[in-house]
């Protein structure tokens, strides 16, 4: 992933320090393992431990003859601890080590992406309470329907974003597992205490069987949930552009001084961030359809899904990782104009209660069928301009046969829209 879209929280996860980093430690564990089975010298692990070093750019310079990262990370290693590397990965294969050090590395990145999620959640829960009670329109169609609040409209994003963490949470734990099983996954070379000593080092379950290869369905579902969030990013983000366009104008983008807009338009106060979320959503989706392909597999292992996974997996935790923090920021420092969306309420002279006639109307006597004829005739003539909705509500004849003047005027009360607000926020905050 570029630097313009990284943190280098993220980024040091992915990079080749901390790769090798974890292979060390692996190989490292499987040698003190090895050692208390009485099967190699307690000597190795100790070796490792004390005078272990690899360097990546000698790594990538032998690789280069024998096209083998594993070997050539072997070779390496030895230069460093001399006669006991002969003892230094036995039994094992190199998917142990790959696929074990991908679990720990999709758990760090997890970490990271749970505490992005927490700030996303924690910007919307505040600005939720901030204007739980600002009344704005609910538009569906993107046309105005009947009143909410701005609170309500920001807790049904922070109900989304709490369902995206338990999600997460299930997949970190779900991706979180060690394979240290040998060719084709059968121990035949190594014994089983091993893995379960590696995976209680590491912090990782064992994998109950892995065919020489972690089932890569656990990857798919991982960078599923990657894409799931990744589209709830893009779907508060678009409601922001929304909410933004010059004909709207209910929320905007923090615009700093000195900020520019537009090379060509000075006046331009464009939502540039909103919109970059929306295009790394993309990023990260890209992921999930691959991942899926990943499930299949030839027989006990191939490797066609390794270098999908040496692209994806670095670029989607990376890009989530930059979109989770950037769209806290943008939350956090969000301009809301609640004088904007009283206007824009009254935009269509109080057509927004239409349901409320058409309901009384059925309640004192009118047919369904006739109420929403006498209430839908008069929303048009106020679509074409000839006056307010309640003023010819109240010279119509055929409803005013059922509701007076007087009866119809609490039919436009905006608190009987918000009445039950209480009671969605106890739902989604508790």
């Amino acid at each position: 992933m570029i630097p313009r879209y990284s943190r280098p929280q993220m980024t040091r996860i992915w990079e080749e320090d901390n790769k090798y980093k974890i292979w060390l430690l692996i190989e490292q564990y499987a040698c003190e393992a090895q050692a208390k089975l009485g099967v190699i010298p307690a000597s190795v692990a100790e070796a490792i431990a004390a005078k272990g070093v690899v360097n990546a750019a000698k790594i990538d310079e032998i690789e280069r003859v024998t096209k083998h990262d594993v070997i050539a990370f072997l070779t390496n290693l030895a230069e460093s601890i001399g006669d006991e590397a002969r003892f230094v990965h036995q039994g094992m294969t190199s998917s142990d080590v790959l696929d074990t050090c991908l679990a720990v590395q999709l758990t760090q990145a997890t970490n990271l992406l749970v505490e992005g999620l927490d700030r996303v959640l924690a910007a919307l829960k505040k600005r939720a309470f901030e204007y739980k009670d600002t009344p704005c329109i609910g538009r569906s169609h993107g046309i105005h329907a009947e009143p909410i609040t701005f609170g309500l409209k920001l807790a049904t994003f922070y109900a989304e974003f709490t369902r995206a963490k338990e999600r997460l949470l299930f997949a970190r734990k779900d991706i979180a597992t060690c394979a240290i099983s040998g060719a084709v996954g059968t121990f035949a070379n190594i014994n089983p205490f091993v893995e379960t000593f590696v995976a209680e080092k590491l912090g990782l379950a064992v994998e109950p069987v892995s065919t020489q290869v972690i089932p890569r369905d656990r990857h798919a579902m991982f960078f599923s949930v990657l894409g799931v969030i990744a589209a709830s990013i893009e779907h508060l983000a678009v409601e922001i552009r929304h909410l933004q366009r010059t004909e709207v104008r209910e929320v905007e983008e923090f615009f700093s001084a000195g900020q520019k807009g537009s090379s060509a338009m000075p006046h331009k106060r464009n939502p540039v961030l909103s919109e970059n979320l929306t295009g790394l959503a993309r990023v990260v989706r890209a992921a999930v359809n691959p991942a899926l392909e990943n499930v299949a597999l030839w027989h006990e292992r191939d490797i066609s899904h390794s270098s999908v996974e040496r692209v994806f997996a670095p670029d989607a935790t990376i890009a989530l990782d930059f979109a989770l923090h950037r769209l806290g920021g943008l939350l956090e420092n969000m301009l809301v104009y609640p004088e904007t969306m009283q206007k824009n309420l009254d935009q269509l002279k109080g057509l927004v209660f239409s349901q409320r006639v058409l309901l009384e109307l059925t309640q004192s006597g009118c047919s369904r069928e006739d109420a929403y004829t006498l209430v839908q005739r008069n929303a048009m003539r106020v679509w074409a301009g000839d006056g307010t909705f309640i003023d010819l509500l109240a010279a119509d004849a055929d409803v005013t046969r059922y509701l007076s003047v007087e009866k119809l005027q609490p039919l436009f009360d905006m608190s009987y829209h918000t009445k039950h607000v209480d009671t969605i926020f106890k739902r989604v905050f508790g």
